[in-house]
């Protein structure tokens, strides 16, 4: 069975580490694994129901729920800003719980990652992405956990793809959702 896994990054930093976190699991995703790298965060506005009505949904706002009513399964990726997760990660996750019950992560299994420079590796933002995805529908993979610390000095002369250890770590984060994803089909 192929599985369809729409990744969504909080961060629109040019040379985002959690950017390159998602593309390095895109690279090393296992065979039946599909990780789809969703471009386009920055144009959705923010979620207003005033715009959020039939015939009237703003154009990035449709293709990100197309998008991710055709994937299985999601990965968010996470930095922490200000002890929380970034308001554009936050902004797709609301746009993707409506219509309420029946939104385009409802019922889908959701896995949070992430990296950032605290000695933490945004955990609190990470904790807040699966509270606010799991509210909005989504079954959120809480044994699925990948917070790497000090993001700025680790990677700073190495991408995430060609670190053993975070190759590895994202390896085994990718089996759990493709069996969640395997399962829920």
């Amino acid at each position: 069975m192929s599985v369809r896994i729409l990744a969504l990054v909080g961060s629109l930093r040019a040379g985002s580490h959690n950017r390159q976190l998602a593309e390095a699991a895109a690279k090393h995703a296992p065979s039946g694994v599909e990780i789809e790298l969703y471009e386009g965060l920055a144009e959705v506005p923010f979620y207003n129901e005033d715009i959020d009505v039939e015939g009237g949904v703003p154009a990035a706002a449709a293709r990100l729920r197309e998008v991710a009513g055709q994937a299985d399964a999601f990965l968010l990726f996470s930095p922490e800003y200000n002890g929380t997760m970034p308001a554009v990660l936050k902004n797709a996750i609301d746009w993707l719980s409506r219509p309420f019950g029946v939104g385009a992560v409802s019922g889908k299994p959701v896995a949070v990652v992430g990296t950032a420079f605290g000695q933490y590796g945004g955990v609190w933002a990470q904790d807040d992405a699966r509270k606010s995805v799991g509210i909005a529908g989504g079954v959120v993979l809480e044994d699925v956990k990948l917070s790497i610390p000090g993001s700025v000095t680790r990677f700073a002369e190495t991408h995430p793809a060609d670190d053993a250890e975070v190759v590895t770590a994202l390896a085994e984060v990718l089996g759990k959702v493709y069996s969640a994803a395997s399962a829920a089909a």
